[in-house]
């Protein structure tokens, strides 16, 4: 993993539990397995634990690592690096993927009851309107309460979405062509068709992954189906939404915007949603950052400790999984 990551994700309470479990190797950590010293000890090597910025477990190097059989993340995605190679070789895969799911999920509430009350759009037009807060009036309703609130992708996220907007009166509607009718009415949503979904929802949540089936999922049509003064919100990924066609809707102000992912990453800094106030752009933090990101530490070290003791994994990732998944 990447430096900065282990001294974030591994402090002394995992570092101790993590000489406890194992028999750690020198040097305990690296980010380039192409490193001599690295590729000596990989040929013992039985775990790997991973997290942001684990380079692609390609043949060669798994060539070099033949005692290999385990890889624990201790982040999302396994993606970008477990390549189909380490699938052929049967090697077990964990990831953090749940732990993630929680601080985004979080943010995405907090984005929702702020649509609701227009309160990031307010919060703008307070610098021009110093003296007088009737302002606010030319925001309209100002309210979550009997809002529709549109969450396409029944997802890890999207589920603890749904789950936490069960405490505020809202209807919630949502759109997964995979999604099981019982389980996301057990979640407290109804499954509906996407274009329905547009057509009725205040605020617009997307929470499914980057996959080239998704690529402008929300374009210029879905945007169209919005009522004037919805908002949509993504904490997904910046591909599923067409920025071209959002900022078409945003800039003459018909739709509001939360963004914490866009397509590109970040934006050009020509790009006209920067600057309108009914548009705000954060810099992908929705994600486990900080002391978040130990959470997903010690899940990792449970699967390991499972792993240790010959019980099956609690999150286990395949190749059919990640095809479809984030």
């Amino acid at each position: 993993m990447d430096p900065a990551h282990i001294q974030v994700q591994f402090q002394e309470p995992q570092l101790r539990r993590l000489h406890d479990l194992v028999e750690l190797a020198d040097p305990i950590s690296a980010m380039n397995l192409d490193d001599p010293l690295v590729r000596r000890r990989l040929r013992e090597v039985e775990v790997l634990v991973t997290s942001w910025g684990c380079p692609p477990l390609t043949k060669d190097l798994l060539d070099g690592a033949p005692e290999l059989r385990a890889v624990f993340h201790c982040a999302g995605t396994v993606r970008p690096f477990v390549t189909d190679e380490v699938w052929r070789r049967g090697i077990l895969v964990t990831n953090a993927a749940d732990e993630n799911a929680i601080p985004v999920a979080e943010y995405t509430l907090a984005a929702i009851i702020f649509a609701g009350k227009k309160a990031p759009f307010l919060a703008q037009d307070a610098r021009k309107h110093r003296d007088d807060w009737s302002y606010a009036a030319g925001r309209g309703e100002l309210s979550n309460r009997g809002r529709t609130i549109g969450v396409v992708g029944f997802s890890r996220v999207g589920r603890r979405v749904i789950e936490r907007l069960r405490a505020l009166e809202v209807d919630i509607l949502v759109a997964d062509p995979y999604a099981d009718p019982a389980g996301v009415r057990a979640a407290g949503g109804r499954l509906v068709g996407l274009p329905d979904l547009l057509a009725r929802c205040d605020v617009l949540t997307l929470h499914v992954p980057a996959l080239p089936a998704t690529r402008h999922l929300i374009g210029a049509a879905e945007l169209a189906l919005l009522r004037d003064g919805a908002t949509v919100i993504n904490t997904a990924r910046g591909s599923v939404l067409d920025t071209a066609a959002l900022e078409r809707e945003c800039v003459p102000g018909r739709l509001d915007a939360i963004l914490d992912v866009t397509d590109p990453e970040p934006l050009p800094a020509d790009s006209p949603l920067y600057d309108l106030p009914n548009v705000m752009i954060t810099p992908h933090i929705a994600g486990s950052l900080g002391s978040e990101t130990r959470r997903m530490s010690d899940s990792a070290l449970d699967e390991l400790e499972r792993y240790v003791s010959g019980l099956p994994p609690r999150a286990p990732v395949t190749a059919d999984e990640i095809a479809v998944s984030a």
